[in-house]
């Protein structure tokens, strides 16, 4: 039964739930129903939004969270529990807090940048989560997704460069900010360039690839 609006009720989205999970990590009927989840909870409007540079990746990072940690505890403690609270309260829970995290680290480089302790541009605040670990056994999702970025079959990570830094593509990118990610900080002094230069290029070319992957494969 839905509700006027035509989205599910918290009873009937705990069925898709429960029914999602009894399928196994990485099979199709588990892959299609993370994926039906994703759209009747971003179609529910329920999900915390805020208007802040980070909040895309932070989000994406949260939808990995969910797939990783809905129905076997992968990165998390313990996985969603239904008896707690309704799956986008949880979300929202994560979500809020990975922002709020983040929100600290961008202060922090703010503020060391003025002091001069780092040697940094005054645009080059914009930090990142160093969320997650990878688990000895790397979930299907991104065992698949490293293979693709690795192998890069129609080429187009490797064609999306920094401009003047060939070097720089979304190809790796995208590697060094899969689990176990490496952070924008160490990246912009590896590559010598500003965090706000490396965020941006990832945020305006490599995530829209990596979010196509996504739904080509029924992740997203």
């Amino acid at each position: 039964m839905t509700n006027d609006k035509g989205q599910m009720t918290n009873d009937e989205l705990q069925s898709l739930i429960a029914d999602t999970c009894r399928h196994p990590p990485g099979s199709v009927e588990r892959q299609r129903g993370l994926t039906q989840l994703y759209r009747l909870i971003v179609k529910s409007r329920k999900l915390w939004r805020e208007s802040t540079p980070y909040y895309e990746e932070v989000w994406q990072q949260t939808w990995l969270y969910f797939c990783l940690n809905l129905c076997e505890a992968t990165t998390a403690k313990e996985k969603y529990n239904p008896d707690r609270s309704s799956v986008t309260t949880w979300l929202n829970f994560y979500l809020k807090q990975r922002l709020k995290d983040t929100a600290i680290k961008v202060q922090q480089e703010q503020n060391r940048t003025v002091s001069g302790l780092e040697g940094l541009d005054d645009d080059d605040s914009l930090g990142f989560l160093d969320t997650f670990a990878a688990p000895p056994d790397i979930p299907q999702m991104l065992q698949a997704t490293r293979q693709w970025a690795e192998t890069d079959p129609t080429g187009e990570l490797q064609r999306l460069q920094v401009r003047g830094r060939e070097d720089i593509t979304c190809q790796l990118l995208i590697l060094r900010r899969l689990p176990p990610e490496t952070s924008w900080q160490e990246l912009s002094a590896e590559l010598n360039l500003p965090v706000s230069t490396l965020s941006s290029f990832y945020q305006r070319k490599c995530l829209p690839q990596l979010r196509k992957f996504g739904e080509s494969e029924g992740y997203l």
